[in-house]
Order: structure tokens, then sequence, then C-alpha cells
């Protein structure tokens, strides 16, 4: 369960056997790097949106998050009312990121790579295409915000240039009235609030 909702699909892919997981049955396993998954990335383009990808956004929302309504920093965003950029590998779409001017800033909304695609640079093709973004819009900075037990995207954000600058204690767990499973079962209490800088 992701915040009180049932996710029936799986979030993440595990390196070892190829089994794709759901939140609450991935692990985290240190490795040093000679033991990264030695898979050769897959050739992807990085686009904007266009109206043909309407259902194929919807079913990569419904994947990741269960709708295409997003809360974090204290708001409701509407992935579909939000500037998208997408990732393409093999005629499909790999994955997305979603993107909204709020406070000066631009949020990441969401970002969302299949399982499938994960390790294969398009996570972070989708975020350098997100700071592009805010330096075309003249914004200074780029934010994201993760639940406290979501330790892969607090790793996978912090590698690339993110900052922790504010945590919004029992957010999470006030909004579904108490701490849900969450990652490898922790406890989903908390937003994480990360920054880059676009510039």
């Amino acid at each position: 369960m992701v915040f009180g909702v049932d996710m029936p699909y799986p979030h993440y892919r595990c390196p070892v056997c190829g089994k794709e997981l759901p939140l609450t049955e991935a692990r985290m396993t240190v490795t040093c790097a000679e033991h990264e998954p030695a898979e050769p990335p897959a050739a992807f383009t990085v686009r904007e949106v266009t109206s043909a990808d309407k259902s194929g956004i919807e079913e990569i929302c419904d994947r990741a998050w269960g709708e295409t309504l997003v809360d974090s920093f204290g708001k409701t965003f509407d992935v579909l009312s939000a500037e998208n950029i997408v990732a393409e590998a093999g005629g499909e779409l790999a994955g997305l990121v979603s993107l909204a001017a709020d406070g000066g800033e631009l949020t990441m909304v969401l970002l969302s790579v299949y399982p499938q695609y994960q390790g294969s640079g398009i996570g972070s093709a989708l975020i350098e295409a997100a700071v592009a973004s805010a330096v075309k819009r003249n914004l200074p900075s780029v934010k994201v915000a993760v639940g406290n037990d979501d330790i892969s995207s607090l790793y996978f954000y912090q590698r690339h240039g993110f900052v922790i600058f504010d945590v919004a204690i029992g957010v999470l767990a006030d909004k579904l009235g108490s701490a849900s499973p969450g990652f490898a079962g922790i406890p989903t209490r908390d937003e994480v609030r990360l920054r880059r800088p676009a510039c």
C-alpha cells in the first residue's frame, strides 16, 4: 500500500533475478561499483509530450501513484495539466517527468521510470530535462518531495545534485490517519523536500 492505496504494479526490478517488485517487497543492498548491473543501457529518446501520449501518461501515473493527482509541498498537482516530458524506448513510453511552476521554482511533481528501464539512464535524462526547463523559464531551481521511506529516491536525487532543504514532519501520516508501510516496509510519515540549482 502506498498512501492508503493498493498498488498492483511493481515499482522496482531486482538486479539479481529480474523479478519486478512492489514497494513493500523491495530491499536495498550495498555493493561495490564493480557489481552494479552490467546490462547495456536501453536506447531511448527524451521529448515533450504530444496529445497521443495521454493514455500512456495515465498508465504511468496509475502504475506509479494510482492516480494522476499528486500531493506535495502542501498542494495537489494534476499530472495531466502539468508540463510533461517523456522518455521513449522501443516505441513505447518508458518514463515520465511531470513539472509545474510553484513558488518561484520548478516542482518535479512526478518522476517515474518503468522497472524494466531502471538503471538505463532514463531517470537521469529526465532530471536533466527538468533542469533545462527551469533554465528556459528563468527559474532558479528544481524541487522535489519524497516520502521518508523512499530510500532509493533519496539516494537517486542526492546523486543528481539535489540537497535536502526541509522535512515536513508527519504530513504523510496525517494525510492518511496513520503511518503506512512504504519502501521495504518502512513506515511512511514525513515528506522530505529536496532542491537543485538550475544554473
